[in-house]
């Protein structure tokens, strides 16, 4: 299996994705693994569409770099492409499949109409346990490409030390890269500059030293927000409450609070179906001591609100 040393991303989805591709040799025939890995964590019903721009310049760049008298050969092929597609949304993926289905009026022509059918990694219906047991580095982006919280990031982060020194170095260099894009819509543009800082400088000898140096970062900006998260939230929640009513503001502060402590706010429609003030602002005292998303949870099943 090789790696082949090019992205074919197009540049109006350069913040969006990153790509992997592959070049394997099977019985003599050249094949070739496109995987596209997703910054975003939404559904983007443009993806068929996509692949097929990418796996034609793939092909595109093939013809490009062999000679004519090999083109013209009777027997000369473009090799297969197989095309992939990591996906880290909580939402399930309700995108078609194959490309087929998104043309118009395709199903008059059967197999006239141009067609292929991508394979999808949907990451977050992946148990953690057998992510962990595939060291190497596909495995090691669906683990850490979970929505996860940043305590969750650092723990997982650890756990990919093994696989990290195992995988070859450019390997290595395109997850520093992708790492990068998971993180940067959990930081400020401090913190974010700080661990692209670290992701720079490290190299495959420093893995340990990287990975420390992360989890230490990203420890300090979680004891940040638990304390920026309880002064805004609470002051939020006061001021909501005099302007729009204290059940409401309540909400407000408490959904602020998650978001900024945790970032993790899928628990609040359960929250807002609570109608006892009471009850309310006890689960908001509960937000501000609990250390984790999963503690908070845990003390809404206490209180039976599950």
């Amino acid at each position: 299996m090789i790696l082949i040393d090019k992205s074919y991303i197009l540049e109006d989805f350069s913040e969006e994705e990153s790509d992997i591709v592959y070049k394997v040799n099977l019985d003599g025939r050249d094949v070739i693994f496109y995987i596209l890995l997703e910054f975003q964590s939404r559904v983007d019903y443009r993806m068929p569409m996509r692949l097929l721009f990418y796996i034609v310049e793939i092909w595109r760049e093939i013809l490009k770099n062999t000679s004519k008298k090999e083109r013209r050969r009777k027997d000369f092929k473009l090799p297969s492409i197989i095309p992939m597609v990591l996906y880290n949304g909580k939402g399930r993926w309700t995108v078609c499949r194959n490309f087929r289905d998104i043309l118009s009026g395709g199903e008059l022509f059967g197999e006239n109409i141009i067609d292929f059918r991508y394979i999808l990694f949907d990451i977050y219906r992946y148990d953690e346990n057998n992510l962990k047991a595939m060291a190497n580095m596909v495995s090691t982006v669906f683990l850490l490409d979970k929505e996860i919280s940043r305590e969750d990031l650092i723990r997982r982060l650890r756990l990919t030390v093994y696989a990290l020194k195992k995988i070859t170095p450019e390997q290595f260099d395109i997850l520093k890269t992708w790492l990068k894009g998971i993180m940067k819509p959990k930081l400020d543009e401090k913190s974010r500059v700080e661990v692209e800082e670290i992701l720079e400088k490290a190299s495959q000898r420093e893995v340990n030293s990287m990975v420390s140096n992360l989890g230490k970062t990203i420890e300090n900006i979680v004891k940040e927000g638990k304390t920026k998260g309880l002064e805004e939230g609470r002051k939020e929640g006061r001021e909501q409450g005099i302007k729009e009513g204290r059940k409401d503001g309540l909400l407000q502060g408490l959904e602020k609070l998650l978001g900024i402590k945790f970032s993790d706010t899928s628990c609040i429609g359960r929250i807002r179906k609570i109608d006892d003030e009471d009850i309310l602002n006890s689960v908001f005292e509960d937000a501000v001591k609990s250390n984790s998303i999963g503690e908070f949870e845990e003390r809404l099943r206490q209180r039976k609100l599950n």
